[in-house]
């Protein structure tokens, strides 16, 4: 199976050792092991036990805020996540083979002891794959999807050959966002490997420290976290860093994995027209071509990346609930949910910038008459 930076080791140790996913923070780590008779490991759960909802990006604020209103005790909770990090995963993690159903049926119902162990209102097992809600299904946890934004890789062998599959209205949108994105002096860099050094790290983190301050409150990762990754998983990340007048003023972090590119981060010390679209969306569709990877995923939200090329995808979590009156409540509100997300979802996909069957032929000839200038 694809290497996922994200549940490797060298990942979520360094969310713990870098101090950012502690029981400080609300990050109490309770990671489910499976032991086999021998005290050989069979399978992990990454899980914490949580006193907020923070950091998630699966929201459940209004049910803490409904059973607490209502007497209840939200929190602690479990959390079976990767941290701050809304890419879609395994998170039963078994390796292959006829004991892996067993494996993962035991953790699913070994997090609801856990969470009774632990005097937990709930269960919440995040952006898991498909096949792992289905499992979490039988066990009576409560489904729940959304949706995000991904480029597929269609076979494409350049940029050009990506931009050729989309409406000719979108095409030369993008090749004018990527013109001006840079018109002000602004230099791209690609960053791999031992190229990251800590002052690209100390520039980046100046970025993410004043994205988060606005938008969230308070950023998640500390700057210890980025030098930790850069050390043990080098190779699978890409800065994509923008440069004016000798210095960095903007960057994007992804993580590659086995046949995804993973967009996590973005922040920027200067304003510029399309800056943000040209490193989080064009450059990493450029170097996901380049490596021949299946696919890019550009994080949370966002329809706006939708006339950039990424499509919308479902994504899956599941949620036991210990109270039955809060758990009817949940599914009540969630079947409504899923109506909504799904209609929300078939009106996305009409609007997608691909070109539709039948306008090659109409496209190619309005190109030789409006396009000469791109």
């Amino acid at each position: 199976m694809p290497f996922d930076p994200f549940t490797s080791h060298a990942f979520l140790s360094a969310l713990e050792v870098s101090r950012s996913a502690t029981a400080k923070t609300g990050w109490q780590p309770q990671h489910l092991v499976l032991e086999a008779p021998d005290g050989g490991v069979l399978a992990v759960a990454p899980c914490y036990l949580k006193s907020h909802s923070r950091g998630e990006y699966v929201f459940d604020h209004g049910w803490a805020d409904a059973y607490e209103r209502a007497g209840g005790r939200y929190y602690p909770k479990l959390q079976v996540s990767v941290p701050f990090t809304p890419a879609t995963g395994r998170r039963f993690l078994v390796p292959p083979g006829p004991a892996a159903e067993p494996a993962r049926a035991a953790l699913a119902a070994g997090l609801i002891e856990l969470a009774r162990l632990r005097k937990a209102s709930s269960v919440h097992v995040t952006f898991m794959t498909e096949a792992e809600a289905r499992l979490t299904a039988a066990h009576g946890y409560l489904q729940r999807t959304d949706q995000q934004f991904h480029w597929e890789n269609a076979g494409y062998a350049t940029f050009e050959d990506f931009l050729g599959a989309l409406a000719s209205r979108k095409r030369k949108a993008i090749r004018r966002e990527r013109r001006e994105a840079v018109e002000a002096g602004i230099t791209i860099e690609r960053l791999t490997g031992a190229a990251i050094t800590e002052d690209a790290w100390d520039a980046f983190f100046a970025f993410y420290m004043d994205t988060g301050s606005r938008k969230w409150g308070r950023p998640y990762l500390t700057r210890a976290f980025f030098s930790l990754v850069g050390e043990s998983l080098a190779e699978n990340i890409l800065l994509v860093m923008a440069k004016r007048n000798g210095r960095y003023v903007a960057g994007a972090l992804n993580f590659i994995g086995g046949d995804t590119l993973f967009g996590r981060h973005w922040g920027a010390v200067e304003n510029h027209p399309f800056l943000h679209f040209e490193l989080c969306y064009y450059q990493a569709i450029e170097f996901a071509i380049e490596r021949r990877l299946a696919r890019v995923e550009a994080g949370a939200q966002g329809e706006h990346k939708l006339a950039r090329g990424y499509l919308p995808n479902t994504t899956w979590s599941a949620h036991w609930i210990a109270d039955p009156a809060l758990r009817h409540a949940i599914a009540d509100y969630l079947e409504q949910e899923r109506a909504y997300i799904d209609e929300a979802g078939r009106e996305l996909a009409a609007a997608s910038p691909f070109r539709r069957d039948g306008e090659l032929t109409v496209r190619a000839a309005r190109e030789d008459e409006i396009e000469t200038d791109c």
